[in-house]
């Protein structure tokens, strides 16, 4: 036990209070305990999750619906090892994470002695899926590699950061720090000049197409202003949905991967892509690598290294997504919303062909009709699951970060129950549903007594098809015999109940839409869905 009046454990926890942070999501051990020494009475709640990957994916969901990083405390090693997917899945959607984890003292470090939790090089081994990693080498470097992560969050491609204390670090004396405040970075700005070329573009398009990602979500009034001025069929990503409402007369949703969007980006004569990395689980689910740009492309991002992935811009601008569109609003005329505009109308034929090419998705339809009847103002958290593919297709929702999911991006198992844990903490008012398939759920299903614990109130959508059912089709498409996806599922809802959840199977949607209501706010509700008549042909 360390007997200086301030250890270098305390003094982080006080300073990441002092910067906004109030959750933070861990499971002490003996290599952490240190730092939980300045949890109590910190203002800061601590939420245990059931395993370190529920501890990222809690940090992520919480950090898609607050805005602010997710925070978590996890053990050297093993804790390490386990939180590896959570973070994959945050640096590939761009979502800011601070993973705080101890190492070995700093004699022992790379030694390969056998200490207990030894790696060889715990930094090396996320630098993959993550922003930076650090070692603290002393004391007196904290609130500099603090200042520096949260450089990352404010004014960068948000993205994991890891900082690692080494033992003799944590319960090092800190009282010589002093707490500072936080340098909030102001994100890039455009180039003006660029700004202008692309006006002009844009003024002069006969056909533009909008083309709007994740990293526009904070603009959803200035988005709306500008595809008004473009008067452009507009397509969001799945993690941009929201921007437009349903029903808006220029959304195309979120199918750039099917046919009749493919044409219109081919037709289009400008393109706009903005906070879109256009990569292959937005652009491209079929993977036959067919969606094409026929005219000028603008893109703009807030990572210079992206404006040259996937495809190669006409004009790039670096910048902050709101302050390019407030930018570029600045050069475009005032335009009134026109119900028969030849924007309106090239929307309304593509969305003419969607409709029948979704007429096969007709009861996932009325599913998301039956839940949104009841609960219009719902969060969606979703798995790698059929409704989830099926959602990210049908569904639009009225304002942003209200449906995301790990189909994209890393498109990891097990993420909708831990995520939807974390977005109810972080806006405690929305029903939060978590949309889960019986294969997915086991990834994670301890989690659901971190939820009773934390009394959280989420309600999860539970599709039973009795294994893997969309690989098995992958793998019978390719004619390959299905192996191991036909997988043993237990009784969910008897575990669910030993959990201290409250668990039905809905036999109808009228008795889906009574469960719905009667959801609980202090734990969870799992209503299993069979993949099965009333709720499939």
């Amino acid at each position: 036990m360390s007997t200086c009046a301030s250890t270098c454990g305390e003094f982080l926890v006080k300073q990441l209070h002092a910067w906004g942070v109030d959750m933070v999501f861990g499971i002490p051990g003996v290599h952490t305990v240190e730092l939980y020494r300045g949890l109590p009475n910190s203002g800061i709640r601590h939420v245990t999750p059931r395993h370190e990957q529920g501890a990222g994916f809690m940090a992520d969901g919480y950090a898609r619906v607050s805005g602010k990083p997710g925070v978590c405390f996890i053990i050297t090693g093993p804790g390490m090892t386990n939180i590896l997917t959570a973070m994959g899945q945050a640096y590939a959607d761009s979502i800011p994470m601070l993973v705080i984890s101890s190492v070995n003292e700093r004699h022992r470090l790379g030694l390969g002695n056998g200490y207990l939790h030894e790696l060889p090089n715990q930094r090396t081994m996320v630098a993959g899926v993550s922003a930076f990693s650090h070692t603290l080498m002393s004391v007196d470097e904290l609130p500099a590699v603090l200042a520096r992560a949260f450089a990352v969050f404010d004014s960068q491609r948000p993205r994991p950061v890891h900082i690692e204390l080494p033992l003799d670090i944590i319960t090092a004396s800190a009282d010589h720090l002093t707490l500072v405040p936080r340098q909030v970075i102001a994100r890039p700005a455009p180039d003006l000049e660029a700004i202008s070329k692309a006006a002009a573009r844009l003024r002069a398009a006969q056909q533009p197409l909008l083309l709007l990602g994740g990293g526009c979500v904070a603009a959803m009034d200035e988005v709306r202003e500008l595809v008004t001025r473009l008067d452009a069929p507009t397509a969001l990503t799945i993690n941009a949905k929201g921007l437009l409402p349903c029903g808006h007369p220029l959304l195309l949703g979120s199918n750039q991967s099917l046919v009749p969007v493919r044409q219109l980006a081919l037709d289009a004569d400008v393109v706009l892509a903005i906070g879109t990395e256009l990569g292959e689980t937005d652009y491209d689910v079929v993977f036959d690598g067919n969606f094409r740009i026929g005219g000028e492309l603008i893109r703009i991002d807030i990572d210079a290294e992206q404006l040259t992935r996937n495809h190669t811009p006409h004009l790039a601008i670096l910048s902050d997504a709101t302050a390019a569109i407030r930018a570029l609003l600045a050069k475009l005329p005032a335009r009134a919303a026109s119900a028969d505009s030849l924007g309106v109308q090239r929307t309304a034929a593509v969305q003419q062909q969607l409709a029948e090419d979704f007429s096969s998705w007709a009861h996932y339809r009325k599913l998301f009709d039956c839940v949104l009847e009841v609960l219009p103002e719902a969060r969606f958290v979703g798995d790698s699951t059929q409704t989830v593919y099926s959602g990210n297709h049908l569904v639009e929702l009225s304002s942003p970060r209200r449906w995301f999911n790990a189909s994209t991006g890393y498109g990891t198992l097990g993420y909708g129950l831990p995520a939807a844990i974390g977005a109810k903490l972080a806006e405690p008012a929305r029903v939060v549903i978590s949309l889960m398939g019986d294969g997915g759920i086991q990834f994670t299903l301890p989690e659901l007594a971190s939820a009773v614990e934390a009394q959280v109130g989420i309600i999860v959508l539970l599709w039973n098809n009795q294994g893997y059912g969309e690989i098995k089709s992958y793998m019978q498409r390719r004619d390959i015999t299905p192996l191991g996806v036909d997988i043993y599922t237990p009784d969910f809802l008897a575990i669910a109940r030993g959990f201290g959840c409250v668990a039905e199977r809905a036999r109808d949607y009228q008795h889906l839409q009574t469960l719905l209501r009667e959801a609980p706010d202090d734990r969870p509700l799992i209503i299993e869905i069979n993949q099965a008549p009333p709720f499939a042909p």
